[in-house]
């Protein structure tokens, strides 16, 4: 998979992954304007060119609050990212060319306000999805909003990555619906604070099965 091509569907309105951008980064709007007043924390993992995030501090209220770490490994995405941040001047934006699955890299921003897991669930294995899950409480703050993506198409395993979600401290504030042709979710985490683990991996990329 060329992951720099994979970025070209955003800007052909109408296909499911700009349909999917625009589901996200309303979703993310709203998580960012109702946080708590005052600094926040924002992760991204896989961020790939940043576009769920930076789109959106382009013109948000609250894009001076936000201090945030975009981590993909590609470096033709970072690199469009590391320009889009100098672009907006956005410099409180940090973006990490490295391996998103290792949690070292979290460390330092988290526990985060909003945590965003874009573009990864579709691209690793069903088992890795729930180990992934099982680290997310790590990430958040009590409160957080967290955001993912997964398609929906057979076998559609969204409601099982809402019951991991669940299991683990999560509520689900959102979900697209099945014939959407993209998939959606959005959860707040209600658990109470957790260390981070360092030196460990949530997932190897490409897995999928």
């Amino acid at each position: 998979m060329d992951w720099s091509a994979w970025h070209n569907d955003y800007d052909r309105p109408g296909t499911p992954l700009a349909r999917r951008l625009a589901d996200v980064q309303g979703h993310l709007r709203t998580a960012l304007a109702d946080a708590r007043p005052g600094p926040l924390d924002v992760i991204s993992l896989c961020a790939g060119q940043g576009r769920d995030l930076l789109e959106v501090l382009a013109d948000h209220p609250r894009r001076t609050d936000v201090r945030a770490r975009l981590v993909e490994l590609d470096p033709r995405n970072t690199a469009v990212a590391t320009a889009a941040v100098e672009e907006l001047g956005l410099g409180q934006v940090e973006v990490v060319t490295g391996d998103a699955s290792l949690t070292d890299q979290y460390a330092g921003l988290v526990p985060a306000d909003v945590v965003l897991a874009c573009g990864i669930f579709g691209n690793i294995s069903d088992a890795d999805i729930e180990r992934t899950i099982s680290f997310c409480p790590q990430f958040c703050k009590p409160g957080a909003v967290l955001l993912w993506t997964r398609h929906r198409e057979a076998p559609d395993l969204a409601p099982a990555i809402c019951e991991w979600f669940e299991a683990v401290g999560f509520e689900r504030l959102y979900l697209s619906a099945p014939d959407a042709g993209y998939g959606v979710g959005v959860h707040r985490y209600v658990g109470s604070e957790q260390p981070l683990v360092v030196d460990d991996q949530l997932f190897s990329f490409g897995s999928a099965r």
